[in-house]
């Protein structure tokens, strides 16, 4: 058997696991504030098509943004709710020390 007929059905494989699992890093802005587990936070009156995002998991320190005007960045993971988008943050850019 020839490698190619190996190596490129795997890739396609992998490739498409990986969009299935949410690996495409996107951008919201909101408000932020507290969630309803410690640790977690919710970006509110999002600018987009969801209004409310769970933030589940952060490689950022988010907790002295809460209220503020942020835009995260992270990937979509299987959330407690498969209805509510939920995130795993790996970037934040603080927009405003105040929200509407």
């Amino acid at each position: 058997m020839k490698p190619n007929r190996i190596i490129f059905p795997a890739l396609a494989c992998t490739l498409a696991l990986s969009h299935t699992f949410g690996e495409d890093a996107h951008s919201m802005t909101g408000c932020l504030a507290k969630g309803a587990h410690e640790g977690t936070f919710v970006l509110n009156n999002v600018e987009g098509p969801v209004s409310t995002v769970v933030l589940a998991q952060s490689t950022v320190d988010l907790g002295m943004h809460v209220g503020h005007k942020v835009e995260i960045t992270g990937t979509t993971i299987a959330g407690a709710d498969p209805k509510v988008h939920t995130m795993q943050v790996t970037g934040m850019k603080h927009l405003t020390a105040s929200c509407p």
